[in-house]
């Protein structure tokens, strides 16, 4: 028996990358999935490899999408213990003498305004039951300046903020609600974003293992296993939180890098 056995969980953009993983990671304790994401093919591909999960395409940015992929995971497992707000990308990029009213408007309802709608609607039946658990994938570059781009940045401080926010309405209610934080993580939206292959891919993990305290990069299973700790009851004493997951990357640069050690 798993820690989440006879859990019910949503992960949006849970067909690659970190979403993937947690999908993979709360089944593997017990969980059952719905896997919500635009990627029709590879939700599908993921649903039919794990046991006990299911695929509902959803545009996060859509409320009717979001608030039905939540009454699938209730039709279909009874409940819903677990929500993890995971879906998005890097929204628009670039200078802020640059940057554009439209590509402000696209990238937050992507990042923030998603996660808003996840937190209500979860929040609701999980308020219902006065039980739960919510996840939003958040990032050290909401933490810190210079970690991400102007935009993607700002909305992932706004999802932390967001997160603490809603953890002291809910957890009046019996609901726990926190955000993870990774850190570097070579995930095919990242490659894809910044348009790097391979190669290039392993030059930024060989930096990352010489800058951080914990000397290699993130892998998606690091922070899909903290989600894994965060939604079962080993964690229920714990809200409002913004986990860092990020090998020491957030916390300063490793003793034996630094100029003055």
């Amino acid at each position: 028996m798993g820690r989440l056995s006879g859990k019910g969980a949503v992960v949006t953009g849970g067909a690659s990358g970190i979403g993937k993983a947690i999908v993979e990671t709360l089944a593997a304790e017990g969980a059952r999935v719905v896997v919500a994401d635009i990627q029709d093919e590879l939700g599908k591909a993921v649903a039919s490899r794990v046991e006990g999960a299911v695929f509902q395409r959803t545009d996060v940015t859509r409320e009717a999408d979001v608030e039905a992929v939540i009454a699938r995971a209730v039709a279909e497992f009874g409940s819903l213990d677990i929500m993890v707000n995971n879906a998005g990308g890097f929204g628009e990029r670039g200078s802020i003498l640059e940057l554009t009213g439209e590509g402000f408007d696209r990238t937050m309802g992507l990042l923030v305004k998603s996660v808003m709608f996840g937190i209500k609607h979860a929040g609701r039946v999980m308020a219902a039951r006065r039980k739960g658990s919510i996840l939003s994938t958040a990032s050290i570059a909401g933490l810190q300046p210079g970690a991400g781009p102007h935009l993607y940045a700002t909305a992932k401080a706004a999802v932390v903020f967001l997160t603490k926010s809603a953890a002291l309405e809910l957890g009046e209610r019996g609901v726990r609600v926190n955000a993870l934080c990774p850190g570097g993580v070579a995930t095919p939206l990242v490659l894809g974003a910044l348009g790097l292959g391979e190669e290039q891919a392993h030059g930024i993990r060989r930096a990352m293992e010489k800058t951080q305290a914990i000397p290699r990069a993130g892998e998606a299973l690091d922070i899909a296993r903290a989600a894994a700790w965060l939604a079962s009851d080993d964690a229920d004493y714990v809200t409002g939180q913004a986990l860092s997951i990020d090998g020491g990357e957030g916390t300063g640069i490793a003793w034996s890098r630094q100029a003055l050690t």
